[in-house]
């Protein structure tokens, strides 16, 4: 016969075991992240008005870098053209390979220009984008290829006030997910509207840039890596060229390094060489050394490089100047441990304990922390005011401790940095207010309450509320499951205008990123005329398989014949099939693959 006590365990056990599968789908508070995994869309102007100024298509060729800068394999990366709406889109692909990249630079290549323009639809449709593809392990960010002015048809209804409402909205929509806007003004022609996109990016925590040259795009999109991933510029020289190859050092400071992007601007033709620090020639390109050229620039990416110095050969044009940068890419985080309180008293000592970690793991490789100094900067929530404390560097590890200074709130973080990067880790709050409640307090409560009787009647109260909870846990556990289950594979989709016979450009929908469920109008990223797709919902099935349910008044067809989808229609790879709209001369054509 159980004891009270072993009959409680028992059913907190069974109700555990039941919940503990609940417990493992939830998000992690403080799930590791990799810092170099990075979901992006690319957003640009291209209306009439950018003919004068992005005569030279700055703006095309930054995005060409943007892209070549992304990691060889599992960065995501969107593109929104707009005028007053949106001309074309290509929502997000993950990059698996340099085909992708070049997929989307041929992207690029076919935008064409349009009549007027609405800055607000294109930021509220990357936000969009985002919203419903990105990663929740990946760092979002857009960046904005404008020159900030608004142009709009005198002819429609569309007003300034509702433009700039709706660019309102989509900003703070940014910033409330979290998402930094990246914007480069084009000002070729001067009428740049500077302030208009400084302060877009200021609100979201992004950075604002502006420009007339391509020869400035190595430094910017070198900014807005190092921003966005907390890495530093390193310093590479300029060279003029002589016709001859001149020597340039890569020093790769340490075994850590992911990536060395090394980029070379150039208005001529650039020839490189490549030798490691044994002093061996490394073919370029190979698997370990990608190389990526455009009208511009020349872009070398070093995949996981040896620690040392490596020998870049340069020859270009004759009295041609190459101005060269580098940027690494670390898999690193620093994480702080937890500390033994968040409510303290006056004079109370904070203990800190900080490490670098890689892929959620602490860093074994400890040769990174000599070059590393550390602070805990400390702001007191009440004032306002900042200070840093230096710790101290044990060789694994940062420690110190900080010592309450009044009865305020405090936010405490620890930064860590050497010359190619920093890091920082997730700000703790904690309080020395009157009245909060300490660990030891809670702690004598609970020793007071367990010497308290233990009552027959709340033993067979406890056992029934247990057994509903467990079985309660079953049901929630199966419709959680139920919900949350997975989707493999993508869909290609192109829409056929059927009164010009003309197709979009096919656009790659990654299914990873769903769970439960999706409809065929969330992978048209919502457009307002594609509204009837709502009712065409998609979940997982069997076997890599995907059941599309059709809830719509509109038909499916499937080679070339009518189905009844209500019921459900099983997908298989290479299934195709055709959703013609009743409400615009337009059909969507779909295509699963695994």
């Amino acid at each position: 016969m159980l004891r009270r006590n072993d009959f409680a365990f028992t059913m907190l056990l069974t109700l555990s075991i039941l919940l503990l599968p609940l417990i493992g789908q939830l998000p992690a508070a403080h799930a590791a992240q990799q810092s170099s995994k990075i979901d992006s869309v690319l957003v640009v102007d291209v209306s009439n008005s950018m003919d004068t100024s992005d005569k030279d298509k700055i703006g095309n060729e930054a995005m060409k870098m943007f892209i070549d800068m992304l990691s060889a394999a599992g960065d995501k990366v969107g593109i929104v053209a707009y005028t007053d709406k949106i001309e074309r889109e290509k929502a997000l692909l993950e990059i698996q390979s340099d085909a992708d990249k070049q997929d989307l630079k041929q992207f690029i290549d076919q935008l064409n220009r349009g009549p007027y323009t609405d800055i607000a639809v294109g930021v509220k449709e990357a936000v969009k984008v985002l919203q419903h593809g990105a990663d929740p392990a990946h760092e979002p960010m857009i960046v904005l290829l404008a020159d900030g002015n608004n142009y709009l048809n005198k002819q429609g209804s569309r007003t300034q006030e509702q433009s700039d409402q709706e660019l309102n909205e989509a900003v703070a929509d940014a910033k409330k997910k979290g998402i930094p806007i990246y914007t480069i003004g084009l000002n070729a022609d001067g009428q740049l509207n500077k302030d208009a996109l400084a302060e877009l990016s200021k609100q979201t925590g992004g950075k604002s840039f502006v420009t007339a040259s391509a020869d400035e795009l190595p430094q910017i999109l070198s900014e807005i890596f190092a921003s966005h991933l907390k890495l530093k510029i390193v310093p590479i020289q300029s060279i003029t060229a002589n016709g001859s190859y001149q020597d340039v050092i890569v020093n790769v400071p340490n075994a850590n390094v992911m990536e060395a992007n090394i980029s070379l601007m150039s208005s001529k033709p650039v020839d490189v060489k490549l030798f490691d620090p044994s002093g061996k020639e490394a073919a370029i390109p190979s698997d370990d050394a990608q190389l990526s050229r455009s009208k511009s620039y020349s872009l070398i990416k070093l995949l996981q490089p040896a620690q040392g110095d490596w020998k870049l050969q340069v020859k270009g044009v004759a009295k041609d100047k190459i101005d060269i940068n580098l940027v690494f890419n670390y898999d690193l985080e620093l994480a702080m441990d937890p500390l033994s309180a968040q409510a303290y008293k006056k004079g109370d000592k904070i203990e800190i304990s900080s490490y670098l970690t890689s892929n959620g793991q602490k860093l074994q490789n400890n040769a990174l922390y000599p070059n590393m100094n550390a602070v805990l900067t400390v702001k007191d929530l009440d004032t306002g005011d900042t200070k840093e404390i230096p710790l101290n560097n044990l060789g694994d590890r940062f420690e110190g401790a900080y010592e309450i200074e009044d009865k305020h709130e405090y936010e405490l973080k620890v930064r860590a940095e050497e010359k190619s990067f920093y890091r920082e880790t997730e700000p703790v709050k904690v309080s020395a207010k009157p009245g909060g409640s300490g660990g030891t307090a809670a702690a004598g409560s609970a020793e007071a309450e367990e010497k308290k009787p233990f009552p027959v009647w709340a033993v067979v109260i406890g056992a029934a509320v247990l057994a509903a909870l467990a079985a309660a846990a079953y049901f929630i556990l199966a419709a959680v499951k139920k919900a949350t289950r997975g989707f493999v594979g993508q869909m290609v989709i192109e829409i056929r205008d059927e009164n010009t016979g003309e197709k979009t450009y096919p656009q790659y929908k990654k299914l990873t990123a769903f769970k439960g469920k999706f409809t065929l109008h969330q992978l048209l990223q919502l457009a307002p005329e594609l509204k009837e797709t709502e009712k065409i919902v998609f979940v997982p099935s069997k076997g890599d398989r995907v059941m599309l349910k059709n809830g719509s008044a509109g038909t499916i067809e499937k080679s070339g014949r009518a189905v009844d989808a209500s019921s459900g229609l099983e997908l298989k790879t290479g299934d195709r099939i055709t959703v013609p709209l009743s409400n615009v001369d337009k059909t969507v054509l779909i295509e699963y693959l695994v």
